[in-house]
């Protein structure tokens, strides 16, 4: 017996009519995951090119952190309006929208020496990061159906994990050698034209209709019941604790591996890659095996991407300069297998547990808790380093925390499974 409430919340597309049967789901994806790896490579960049942003302002580790964490800052502040102004005009007006916020944010940064008008301009930034998700997820919902949607989002989370690792693979070398401000300003022009593209070719599913003015009084109402929904705010204290690593991991395992391992900088870049990359395939394999082993089980899996990412943190605390880089590089596979690979599974969860017409300021609402982990992760995981002139302490509470999410997640299955056992008595 399945023991998720979600296949009962979610309806599939209905029959394309008209115009739409021109359009594939599988085409629509493509153009959302195209945007979303630009996203993720302008956005992102910001944690690889740390090392580079902090020689050039001078920053402590702390201050690295808090690059990062003004972008995802951004992201809360945009997640839940994001979310409210899709489900009520769709998707593809918002891909421009994003491409333009974001992108001319980070042109903007390029020009300031700043290092507080700079965090201001990743705010800004932020929010149109964060729109992305709202956005992608209700277009994902529109043009796909139960059996594949955790598929289709495992496939354009990829985009978040492959832009990340982009930016390490393309931007790291060239701002080595040219600085980082014309690389994250040409990266940024990129992002602005395939955002236009996007628009002018991506269209909104068939199930999905612009809200009438009697349905925007109910918003309210809607976000008041998620406030109330326990599965909801449990699901996203969860992804507090796993955004926390990701966030931590992906800011310094390059400064970690290069200034306590020893590390060329192009290998601990690699190293990035490498999370990325395992992150990637979690975002589809973890979907995947959801839908085709569990049966759309959610919980389960997240709890798994916990545990995983936690004895990863613990054999990285216990590295020593000198460790086989075969081996770390393994290490740091898992890591990223867990801890960047659930974003998935906690938007296709976020999105089921609610009416269609409500998934995206569900997802809204889900991201803007999630991402606090984000804002929080790099600066406290920066301050305890400059604290303690050490890394291990950092790596060591990574793995209390997620060892601590695995419990939660574990708590909602069996609370899920509880009352499905009841509805269906």
């Amino acid at each position: 017996m399945k023991d998720s409430p979600y296949e009962e919340n979610v309806s599939a597309p209905p029959e394309k009519t008209g115009a739409i049967k021109k359009f594939n789901p599988w085409q629509m994806l493509g153009w959302l995951l195209v945007t979303q790896v630009m996203v993720a490579f302008v956005g992102r960049s910001i944690a690889p090119l740390g090392v580079f942003i902090g020689s050039s302002l001078s920053l402590t580790n702390t201050q690295i952190g808090m690059l990062p964490a003004a972008l995802f800052l951004g992201q809360i502040a945009a997640s839940i309006p994001s979310g409210l102004l899709v489900d009520r005009i769709g998707s593809r007006a918002l891909l421009l929208q994003l491409s333009l916020c974001l992108g001319l944010s980070f042109i903007v940064a390029t020009m300031t020496s700043s290092f507080i008008l700079l965090l201001l301009i990743l705010v800004i930034g932020g929010i149109g990061y964060g729109s992305m998700h709202p956005t992608s997820n209700l277009g994902i919902l529109h043009w796909f159906e139960t059996r594949s949607r955790g598929t289709a989002m495992g496939i354009k989370q990829m985009g978040v994990t492959a832009g990340s690792a982009l930016a390490a693979i393309i931007l790291v070398p060239l701002a080595a050698s040219f600085g980082w401000r014309p690389v994250v300003f040409g990266a940024s022009l990129l992002l602005v034209a395939i955002g236009l593209v996007s628009f002018l070719r991506f269209q909104d599913g068939p199930g999905f209709k612009k809200t009438k003015k009697g349905e925007k009084k109910e918003t309210g109402k809607a976000f008041l019941k998620m406030t109330k929904n326990r599965t909801l705010l449990a699901l996203s204290s969860g992804a507090i604790g796993l955004t926390i690593a990701q966030t931590s991991l992906n800011t310094y395992v390059i400064i970690y591996a290069n200034q306590v391992l020893g590390i060329s900088i192009a290998l601990a870049a690699a190293l990035l890659v490498i999370a990325e990359v395992g992150g990637s395939i979690g975002r589809i394999g973890w979907g995947m095996i959801s839908d085709r082993l569990f049966n759309g089980n959610r919980m389960i899996i997240l709890m798994m991407t916990a545990l995983i990412s936690s004895i990863a943190a613990v054999c990285i605390a216990l590295f020593k300069p000198g460790v086989p880089f075969l081996f770390l590089a393994i290490v740091i596979f898992f890591f990223g297998l867990g801890c960047s690979g659930f974003n998935g599974l906690w938007m296709n969860a976020a999105t089921e547990i609610v009416p269609p017409k409500q998934a995206g300021l569900s997802s809204g609402f889900s991201l803007s808790v999630g991402s606090w982990g984000m804002v929080i992760g790099p600066p406290l995981f920066g301050f305890i380093v400059d604290m303690t002139g050490s890394f291990t302490l950092g790596w060591y509470i990574l793995a209390v925390i997620l060892i601590l999410t695995a419990m939660l997640y574990l708590r909602i299955h069996f609370t899920l499974k509880k009352e499905g056992a009841t509805e269906h008595a």
